[in-house]
């Protein structure tokens, strides 16, 4: 994920600020104090425990709307995730100077701190990315077979249209009927409202499609009026 985080080619104009923000997952943290108990190490025992913690209580409003799991996570995660990095911080001064698994783990929730309590800045932030993972790791498995993409600039355009479809199944949509569709209306829509296109809104637009245009395969094709955006997009929790 690094590239991610990269200077983009076009700097923000002067008075705006960069907004791309790192949000770190809590299942990579757990991961190195997972291993780190191979050694039976009770300090990391200890970890899995302070992070089992978070994610029981995170369980408990998954299905709460974004403002609601924002200000729960304020009141009651909060003071559990301060205290798993003071006890982090505490520990990892006692083992710096050593090697092992234990100190890889402690590092890395030290180093990651901010990215870590990112989460608790807005309530649509995940404390896990595990369906990025998985999205991931079918790349990971059929590239075995693909073996070449033909170039820098063909890889790039697969990414974007991995992507794509990944984002489509987040959000329970067929890829290959989304596609289609896809295809089909994006000569005639207008640039500035691509948006309204991507997986997450997709639903809403095809309802106000004519559908008769939409299953043609060629032809003219009503574009109906912008969708109004959804009140977590205008006012985002603090």
């Amino acid at each position: 994920y690094d590239a991610l985080f990269r200077p983009t080619e076009e700097p923000p104009q002067e008075g705006e600020a960069e907004v791309r923000h790192e949000v770190a997952c809590w299942v990579h943290c757990r991961r190195g104090f997972w291993e780190a108990t191979a050694a039976k190490s009770l300090v990391a025992r200890e970890g899995l425990a302070r992070i089992g913690r978070i994610f029981e209580l995170e369980a408990v409003w998954r299905d709460k709307p974004p403002e609601e799991i924002h200000r729960l996570r304020l009141a009651h995660l909060r003071p559990h995730v301060e205290s798993f990095f003071r006890w982090a911080e505490v520990e990892h001064t006692q083992v710096r100077q050593e090697r092992g698994l234990l100190r890889k783990a402690l590092g890395y929730a030290v180093r990651h701190h901010e990215a870590l309590r990112r989460f608790l800045e807005d309530g649509r932030l995940l404390l896990e990315n595990n369906r990025s993972e998985r999205e991931l790791r079918r790349l990971a498995v059929g590239r075995k077979a693909w073996l070449f993409v033909g170039s820098d600039d063909h890889a790039q355009s697969a990414g974007h249209l991995f992507t794509l479809i990944a984002t489509a199944r987040l959000h329970r949509l067929d890829p290959e009927a989304y596609l289609r569709d896809l295809l089909r209306v994006l000569a005639h829509w207008p640039r500035e409202r691509y948006l309204e296109l991507a997986p997450k809104s997709w639903a809403a637009t095809r309802a106000r499609l004519v559908a008769t245009e939409l299953d043609a395969e060629v032809g003219e094709l009503t574009v109906p009026k912008p969708l109004a955006a959804p009140a977590e997009e205008q006012s985002p929790p603090r």
